[in-house]
């Protein structure tokens, strides 16, 4: 499918690897001219070859820290008129909320709530202005449901979530969307390290934990991560035009509602 986005401009936000790097890449397949981010410039550099190769898009890197407003100026230097913007940023460790410290509370509401807001505040008048704009924003089933550790990070995402649901509503005119797209068990590294913290906690082998993770899903599987950016990479489209406000479980049916 043409998802009518062939020279857009689109800053994806902690893309060296896991699912920044598969919606990077997606988006680049449709053409989009992408700006990755990462905190390391080899890991980039090795990412974008990766997408210019197969893909013959222009591909640009940014290695800096997104949560700084150093880190977001270089983001915005390097794709000024930002047409399209994929928020993502590493979660909180895997940690007991009973160990959580106030600083530490604050780092993860800083990573997972703010910075994607701010980002926002940069790009947003340029989408309106030009009439396009695309928002995604990767955050977890835990806002939907729990998972054990991972308290500070489903707080955030759960607070990014209620906060852009009436700025979604305010800009939809512009045919600009905002969206949240909510992965379950993904195969990424993120997932592989929570599988090792689970079973070091509970004296088991990593592959029993994976194993039974991946039994608890109706798919009977992990996610692709090539399955989730493409599913970014759709909310990016003109036929998503109509489509905004809205959290997107990409789960195998993970979470078990009817809504």
């Amino acid at each position: 499918m043409d998802l009518g986005i062939a020279g857009r401009k689109a800053i994806v936000c902690a893309s060296s690897r896991g699912l920044g790097r598969a919606t990077a890449f997606s988006l680049a397949r449709a053409g989009v001219e992408v700006t990755l981010n990462g905190r390391r410039e080899d890991v980039l550099a090795e990412t974008a070859a990766e997408i210019r190769a197969e893909t013959g898009a222009t591909v640009h890197t940014v290695a800096a820290d997104v949560s700084t407003a150093a880190g977001q100026s270089e983001l915005l230097a390097a794709c000024p008129e930002t047409d399209i913007l994929i928020n993502n940023n590493g979660g909180p460790p895997f940690k007991d909320f009973r160990e959580l410290d106030r600083q530490a509370m604050l780092d993860g509401v800083t990573m997972n709530m703010v910075t994607p807001i701010e980002l926002l505040q940069k790009v947003i008048d340029g989408m309106v202005e030009r009439r396009f704009g695309r928002v995604v924003n990767i955050t977890s089933v835990t806002v939907r449901m729990p998972v054990f550790g991972l308290d500070l990070s489903s707080g955030a995402r759960a607070g990014l979530t209620a906060f852009l649901a009436g700025v979604a509503r305010s800009v939809a005119q512009h045919n600009v969307t905002i969206n949240h797209v909510l992965p379950g068990y993904i195969d990424t590294d993120r997932l592989r390290g929570g599988i090792s913290a689970t079973a070091g906690l509970r004296g088991t082998s990593e592959n029993a934990v994976a194993d039974a993770q991946a039994a608890s899903v109706p798919a009977r599987r992990f996610g692709d991560p090539h399955e989730f950016g493409e599913t970014c990479a759709f909310l990016c489209s003109t036929q998503a035009a109509y489509i905004t406000g809205q959290s997107l479980l990409v789960d195998g049916g993970l979470y078990n509602g009817a809504i």
